[in-house]
């Protein structure tokens, strides 16, 4: 037909160029990617010091954690295209095996946005049954990148479920 061969998988090939999986997985995988070393980075940096106090984000387990999720989620995101994009993504196992990490690694960033999160709070509001005081009256701008790093790190596990999404719905 002139250029234009229709393959199984519901993917045209015009000339060299493939559309329908490739420009929204490229897309969701690039947001992802940039989203979740941006939070990581975000959070990696942070740090205030007031009077002789200094918060810093490896101070708290929870925040290390974070910052490691987002890291390796960045890090298979930029795998992810390499694999999908250089011709090697046509393996159906491949496929699969990258819809499976896909799936775990929205898992890995919401466990790091629960963690995060949950000792946010706990550093906004206190915790007045344990003792524990407000510590983001004192160090607001170490919380606002707290949270800054937290609302990026969503957007990137959004992006991580609709690839999910899209991928299941593509193969049904």
């Amino acid at each position: 037909m002139d250029g234009v061969e229709y393959r199984e998988s519901k993917e045209v090939n015009v000339g060299n160029r493939t559309r329908g999986r490739s420009s929204y997985d490229l897309i969701l995988r690039v947001l992802a990617l940039v989203l979740t070393l941006a939070a990581a980075i975000l959070l990696g940096v942070d740090k205030q010091t007031k009077g002789s106090q200094t918060a810093k984000w490896h101070y708290v387990s929870a925040f290390v954690y974070f910052v490691v999720a987002n890291a390796t989620v960045s890090s298979y995101a930029a795998l992810s295209l390499v694999l999908l994009f250089t011709g090697t993504g046509a393996n159906r196992v491949l496929k699969l095996v990258i819809f499976v990490v896909d799936t775990l690694m929205v898992a890995l960033l919401f466990s790091g946005i629960g963690a995060t999160t949950a000792v946010g709070l706990i550093g906004f509001q206190g915790n007045s049954h344990l003792g524990w005081g407000k510590v983001c009256n004192v160090f607001d701008k170490f919380c606002h990148q707290v949270l800054g790093s937290v609302a990026l790190s969503v957007f990137g596990s959004l992006a991580f479920i609709l690839i999910v999404v899209f991928s299941a719905l593509r193969d049904n």
